[in-house]
């Protein structure tokens, strides 16, 4: 009877310390595996056909997330890896090349959405970023250009949505910025949506 009820105390306890973690700004030291970089709408693409320079060429994404090349319509681009938008459109090709090799390079990257940090608010230039590994607030906020004379800085928050929850997070802007203060540095993550509130003051 002991046993079980130090269990079902220590469960509780484990439930309650996960709760109090749940709004911790996240840690700037903390690596974050980046995940694969998928092609968003506005991206620019150098597609190289290998032995084939006349459908080699350098093409956006449009904003429907198709891409047209030399013998391949329409071909759906957005939410792909460069690897494996190679692979479409050696598949597409082979109707009418003999084992084509194709290479995709990104050169311009704007990614879809879930690989973007937007910032809104009272940023100097408020902006959607591509995400990069191992990014940080700072990294951001240089960015941006800062904040206006007009933001409650220490009041910013990000936004971050994981399995379909979103949860808000504090993060002390000015203190950063203004004063220096490096322990206010936090990892971001890809999808973040950084809020900077006007000061009402």
């Amino acid at each position: 009877m002991r046993v079980k009820e130090w269990t079902a105390i220590g469960m509780v306890a484990l439930v309650l310390g996960l709760g109090g973690c749940a709004t911790d700004p996240p840690d700037a030291e903390a690596e974050v595996e980046a995940p694969p970089y998928l092609i968003g709408a506005g991206d620019t693409l150098n597609i190289v056909v290998w032995r084939n320079p006349e459908l080699s060429l350098t093409i956006p994404v449009r904003p429907d997330g198709t891409i047209t090349t030399p013998l391949v319509e329409d071909l759906p681009a957005t939410g792909r890896t460069a690897t494996q938008l190679a692979r479409d459109i050696e598949r597409a090709l082979a109707r009418y090349i003999q084992s084509p090799v194709v290479t995709v390079i990104v050169t311009g990257f704007v990614g879809p959405y879930s690989q973007q940090v937007r910032v809104i608010g009272e940023a100097a230039k408020p902006q959607a970023l591509s995400y990069r590994q191992n990014m940080t607030l700072m990294d951001v906020l240089i960015a941006v250009g800062g904040i206006t004379d007009f933001a409650d800085g220490n009041k910013a928050s990000i936004l971050r949505t994981s399995g379909g929850k979103t949860q808000q997070f504090r993060v002390r802007v000015r203190d950063l910025i203004k004063g220096g203060d490096l322990s206010a540095n936090v990892a971001m993550r890809a999808g973040d949506v950084l809020v900077i509130p006007q000061s009402m003051f």
